[in-house]
């Protein structure tokens, strides 16, 4: 059995859970969120929690046993806590200003790159002298502050002699040795 899938998921104060046509629904204070799910797969909805069960023991129905309880509780936990991406900018030069869900970023090449946020998230920037200009992407969807997130550290990724680029601020980038170490 898998030990992820057979947890419930806990349904807090305010939160509203339904399921139809396979589809299951979340609304919460911070919006609605939806999810596909597979048809063999059974949620049963009681007052306080939410179980995740599954009809045989094939290997494709324990692979989304836990999948789908885990796609659960991040839908329930974005419409009551939401989820929050810091990324930094590390280099020379390197800038991030928004205007609205528009980032205008100038990541050392010949022109600035304008990035548009989906309306679904807010953007911030800060700058403060003596350290790196910060992005800041909140939202209620896990899934897509993750890609959005992605994309932009995709445009200028760390590069492992300097260090300069995009990364995540709980990111770790390995430094290697320049030329002069070899000798």
């Amino acid at each position: 059995m898998s030990r992820i899938g057979k947890k419930p998921v806990s349904i807090p104060k305010g939160v509203t859970v339904t399921v139809s046509n396979h589809v299951v629904t979340v609304k919460g204070p911070k919006g609605t969120l939806t999810q596909d799910i597979d048809r063999d797969i059974e949620i049963e909805i009681t007052a306080e929690e939410v179980l995740v069960k599954r009809p045989t023991e094939q290997i494709r129905h324990r692979a989304m046993h836990g999948l789908y309880r885990s796609l659960i509780s991040n839908l329930v936990k974005g419409v009551t806590d939401g989820y929050k991406k810091d990324l930094e900018l590390v280099g020379v030069g390197f800038k991030a200003t928004h205007a609205g869900n528009i980032l205008d970023l100038a990541l050392g090449y010949s022109h600035n790159i304008i990035f548009e946020v989906p309306k679904e998230l807010k953007v911030t920037t800060t700058t403060e002298k003596g350290q790196n200009p910060k992005i800041f992407l909140e939202g209620s969807d896990k899934q897509l502050i993750g890609q959005v997130a992605a994309k932009i550290r995709g445009l200028r990724k760390p590069e492992p002699y300097k260090g300069k680029g995009v990364r995540y601020s709980d990111e770790v980038v390995r430094r290697k040795a320049g030329k002069a170490a070899g000798k």
